[in-house]
């Protein structure tokens, strides 16, 4: 182990209580939960202190929460900043999901004509017009790689100030400092720079669930995407790759942000990579109601009665796939190359087991692509469950597996392995690969909000499919895509739960910019990248979900690979639709 940097931060609310004057009322605005805020503000009353601590994060969706009452409110307008070092529906997605906390009253959001870091909200009550001002304090900042963003910041003004002033929090104090202490650390020139880099965050912050889906505002969940993207890009441009390449080969970034009682820490220090997982008992497929365990996993696929293939992964960990082989046109089915999405693991399972007990079958499945992702997802579940944990994303070696090919991948091929062997031995001309994406609101807050190169995956927008495809293969796409939609249209509370989810972001966001085929978002477009002609990715909204919303997530992705296996045998016969035949 290499210990890189450590330090310890005074805790922003302790500074307001301990350096208030008496008689001397305040507003701040910090990196705080609703709990704590409350709790500083009553030591400040009894230090006879009038004070109102606000949400730095996402300050207008807590202003709901905390001080407006809705109480006969029939309709509300808000306008929102615009600015021009962000994207200009900026301010209205960190107003999410308020379109939806505040029921079935009429809600309209109308751009200002000024970039003031406020929300101007009108509240209309019986015959009257109430106007409200929520402070939305921001910085426009240069960070480690070049990039302008602007961020939300702690703030603080005494009374009888209009304006006041910036207060750096101990949220962003430890960001930054830990940032530049590990981009200042000399990592060499080759890549992989390390095995593990840990970055263990002790905060006070307690998640915060909505009453809307599987929403919930977190503060450690959020520093841990901050630290986890900050640092790719950081290490890509090191290697002066571009920002967002995903082949980058850094090494395991893993932050582990955890809840503390009181106290603000960081440690950060390279380890040692494991190769074990963190199984848990065996579940029944069918009504699993969280990920899985691996060797249950293992287990199966031996069951399934065909050839059985493996490869290694970085750390060491064993990856499996089988190939049953028969008379119908053969198709590949993949899952968990991106671990943190779970419900595709279990959901090409679930498909393969029914596809084995059917005469003449031909498919290959490999379920879990990317098992030392999938140990780390493990691991960071045990402390926060209901986080994204985008860090189990990638693989040991810190790249997307969909970018590690045999020419970039040096001597270092491991566990994409599988991968070329599932279509070099299935001959597949439909390759079904399955993946999800998160089930709530994704930001990077320090970072300029929105998860940057992500973007448009920042909030949930229901189940779609993306179908990739050679030249020439767009009507095999087309009535792919057709039948896969009829069949999915007919599981009951998937097309509601679309309907749902598509409109608080399009309320949001705008546009989702897909074309919708019997009620599902769909994307069609032509690329050569894959050996099979026809792709089909699922894309379902499953990081973080458990129970009755798992089982739904992994029995749609199960339906989705029966009804493109059953699609296929149609579509491979005909002349009419598949080039070259």
């Amino acid at each position: 182990m290499t210990d890189i940097f450590r330090r310890t931060y005074r805790s922003t609310l302790d500074a307001l209580v301990e350096d208030a004057i008496p008689d001397r009322a305040f507003e701040a605005w910090t990196f705080d939960d609703p709990a704590r805020r409350r709790a500083a503000e009553s030591r400040l009353r009894d230090k006879g202190v009038i004070a109102r601590i606000h949400s730095a994060y996402k300050p207008l969706v807590f202003a709901f929460l905390e001080d407006i009452d809705l109480d006969g409110v029939t309709a509300i307008e808000v306008h929102y900043p615009v600015h021009e070092s962000a994207p200009a529906n900026r301010f209205r997605l960190e107003a999410y999901p308020l379109a939806a906390l505040v029921g079935d009253r009429q809600i309209d959001f109308v751009a200002r004509e000024d970039g003031a870091f406020q929300y101007d909200v009108r509240l209309t009550r019986g015959d009257t017009t109430e106007a409200l001002v929520v402070l939305a304090p921001n910085r426009v900042h240069a960070d480690l790689v070049g990039q302008t963003s602007l961020s939300p910041t702690g703030w603080y003004r005494v009374a009888g100030d209009d304006v006041g002033q910036r207060l750096e929090t101990d949220y962003e104090r430890l960001f930054h400092d830990t940032m530049e202490a590990i981009a200042a650390h000399d990592w060499g020139r080759d890549e992989p720079y390390f095995e593990e880099l840990n970055i263990a965050v002790a905060l006070p912050a307690a998640d915060v669930p909505l009453p809307v889906g599987d929403e919930v505002s977190s503060l450690r969940e959020a520093l841990h995407e901050d630290f986890y993207f900050s640092l790719l890009e950081v290490f890509q441009h090191r290697s002066a790759r571009p920002l967002g390449d995903r082949s980058l080969r850094p090494g395991q970034i893993v932050p582990e942000i955890v809840a503390s009682d009181g106290a603000v820490s960081v440690r950060v220090e390279t380890r040692p990579l494991t190769d074990g997982f963190l199984d848990a008992p065996d579940q029944d497929l069918g009504t699993a109601g969280e990920p899985i365990g691996v060797g249950q996993v293992q287990r199966l696929l031996a069951d399934f009665g065909g050839e059985l293939f493996a490869a290694r992964s970085r750390a060491g960990r064993h990856v499996q796939a089988v190939h049953v082989s028969g008379r119908d046109a053969p198709v590949m089915v993949s899952g968990g190359q991106h671990p943190n999405e779970p419900t595709g693991i279990v959901g090409a399972m679930r498909a393969a087991m029914q596809l084995s007990q059917r005469e003449g079958a031909h498919f290959v499945v490999s379920p879990l692509e990317n098992p030392d992702g999938y140990a780390l997802s493990q691991r960071l579940r045990r402390d926060n469950p209901r986080h994204m944990h985008h860090a189990a994303r990638y693989t040991a070696l810190g790249d997307d597996l969909e970018y590690r090919t045999r020419e970039n991948a040096g001597a270092i091929l491991g566990e994409k392995e599988i991968h070329l062997q599932a279509e070099t031995r299935a001959q597949a001309r439909l390759h079904v690969n399955l993946h999800g994406y998160p089930s709530h609101e994704w930001t990077r807050p320090l970072s300029g909000y929105l998860p940057r190169h992500f973007a448009m995956w920042t909030l949930p927008k229901g189940f779609f499919l993306i179908v990739r495809h050679h030249e020439g293969w767009g009507d095999a796409a087309e009535q792919l895509l057709d039948h896969v939609t009829r069949r999915l249209a007919a599981i009951p509370g998937l097309l509601e739960a679309n309907r749902s989810q598509i409109a608080l972001y399009e309320i949001h966001a705008g546009e989702t910019g897909f074309r919708m085929i019997n009620g599902f978002p769909c994307l069609s477009s032509v690329d050569d990248r894959h050996i099979a002609p026809v792709t089909l990715i699922t894309e379902y909204p499953d990081e973080t979900i458990y129970g009755a919303a798992y089982v739904a997530g992994h029995s749609a992705q199960m339906e989705t690979v029966l009804a493109a296996y059953d699609a296929w045998q149609t579509i491979a016969g005909s002349t009419s639709v598949v080039a070259g035949v």
